[in-house]
């Protein structure tokens, strides 16, 4: 009993010394509130070309050691080097990722990007090194098709294209190094690829590219860029037919836009089927994301007086008003763009992120406007690269469908390879853009200048006069 008299009297003798010891509480009286730093999810703020290229340099790292160029034996694993002698047992040697499907063709296109902007040297050997390969055994692969009736599948995609898919990104690529380099052996690929392309590929009776599936006579949004960035670049390859393949070009982009860009919305549609009479708008991320990529190759390659070209910039900036609106907070947009309950999709992110800044690197856009949003993105972006360099959260190829649940619930993988040139292409992109625009934090936020500016007050107003350092 006594114990007890004890310990109460001790804890009232304790008390004011307690209440002494109180956490002044923080309120609008004696602190500012407004410099009190925000709990932003993810990576948010400071980003340096240096991180940047350290980001890539994990993704090519990790490519480089998984798409091996040589040919093997299918049924020893062993490594052919004579190949006048190789018959239906030779294949390319199966790493992680296809070196001649269309995902393969965007990471070659943001290689050669890459290596421009950084003076990286390592990313264009890479581009050379499978394109001298792959021009190098596709003959001897033709030889045994002819011969046996067979040959490695990877090959087929090369010899005997039967879609866009098989076709036009690499196209574009090669068609893109061989500008720049006189001896690369591909004029022979490149003009296989085209004539798919120009001459084979299913249309409609107006000429727009077009597919029987899912539905006879359905566009799909993802051939504006399966087809259209080779046809321009053929204007520069071909330069006596130049205005013939601008014009197709164009007409092809216009015909795709008339069809399948939703105003309102500031978004295509990712499927047209010509039979239907509702044309439902299922705003997939990702086949935006090559609808946005085709104008900016195609912008890219117009003169600046062209007829038309004002009607596709138009285009291009209505898209850019309505995607930038969707994006998440945590910098990703989701897999279908206008439903914030689907997933966050990582190789959209980056294609929008690219273009966006390349859109500013070219003028196109307001560096104020849209730096930010590219910035977040690619914080984004980059906290979707593991530790090995694989890209997370990309979604898997993706057919049509006109329900939501189906791309609701496409699976995620590493190795999806669409993610991995978006994510070279949109860092590449980035740098550049680092490298001309000086972002910096002003009351919290990723603010865009032109200059750079003097103060690190964490808040401050811009004084024409004190810009310049």
């Amino acid at each position: 009993m006594n114990y007890r008299i004890i310990t109460v009297a001790a804890l009232l003798v304790a008390l004011p010394a307690v209440a002494q010891k109180k956490k002044t509480v923080v309120n609008d009286s004696n602190t500012p509130l407004h410099l009190l730093q925000p709990a932003y999810q993810g990576t948010y703020g400071d980003l340096s070309p240096e991180q940047v290229k350290k980001d890539i340099d994990r993704v090519f790292n990790y490519i480089d050691k998984e798409t091996p160029a040589r040919v093997v034996d299918k049924n020893t694993g062993k490594v052919i080097t004579d190949y006048t002698t190789m018959g239906d047992e030779a294949q390319l040697e199966r790493g992680a990722f296809r070196l001649a499907s269309y995902e393969w063709g965007v990471t070659y296109s943001a290689l050669i990007a890459a290596a421009e902007t950084t003076g990286d040297q390592r990313y264009a050997d890479y581009v050379q090194n499978r394109f001298r390969f792959l021009a190098e055994v596709a003959p001897h692969f033709k030889r045994v098709y002819t011969e046996k009736g067979k040959t490695d599948s990877q090959l087929l995609q090369i010899l005997t294209p039967h879609a866009l898919d098989d076709a036009g990104a690499v196209c574009a690529a090669m068609i893109k190094l061989r500008l720049k380099d006189q001896t690369l052996p591909v004029d022979g690929l490149i003009q296989n690829y085209f004539d798919f392309i120009i001459n084979k590929e299913y249309r409609l009776a107006d000429g727009i590219f077009a597919r029987n599936r899912p539905q006879r006579n359905t566009l799909w949004l993802d051939d504006m860029f399966m087809g259209i960035p080779a046809v321009a670049q053929m204007s520069c390859y071909d330069k006596e037919s130049k205005n013939r393949y601008l014009a197709e070009a164009v007409k092809q982009f216009l015909q795709f836009a008339d069809r399948m860009f939703i105003p309102e919305k500031g978004l295509y549609r990712h499927g047209w089927v010509e039979s239907s009479t509702d044309h439902p708008a299922f705003c997939w991320a990702r086949a935006n994301g090559w609808a946005m990529l085709t104008a900016c190759e195609l912008l890219d390659v117009l003169p600046e007086d062209y007829p038309q070209r004002p009607k596709v910039m138009d285009y291009f900036r209505a898209h850019v008003r309505g995607v930038t609106a969707l994006q998440s907070g945590e910098g990703l947009w989701h897999q279908l763009l206008d439903r914030n309950d689907s997933y966050l999709e990582t190789s959209a992110t980056a294609i929008y992120v690219y273009c966006l800044a390349h859109a500013i690197n070219k003028g196109w856009i307001d560096a104020i406007a849209y730096g930010p949003v590219a910035q977040l993105g690619w914080h984004a972006v980059a906290g979707k690269i593991n530790e090995e360099g694989q890209v997370e959260g990309t979604c898997v190829g993706t057919g049509m469908a006109f329900d939501p649940a189906f791309y609701y619930y496409r699976p995620v993988n590493v190795y999806a390879a669409h993610g991995y040139g978006p994510v070279l292409w949109a860092g590449a992109e980035m740098i550049r853009l680092l490298n001309t625009q000086h972002p910096q934090m002003n009351d919290s936020a990723v603010q865009y200048y032109q200059e750079k500016q003097k103060t690190t007050a964490p808040i401050f107003a811009v004084d024409k006069e004190d810009t310049k350092e």
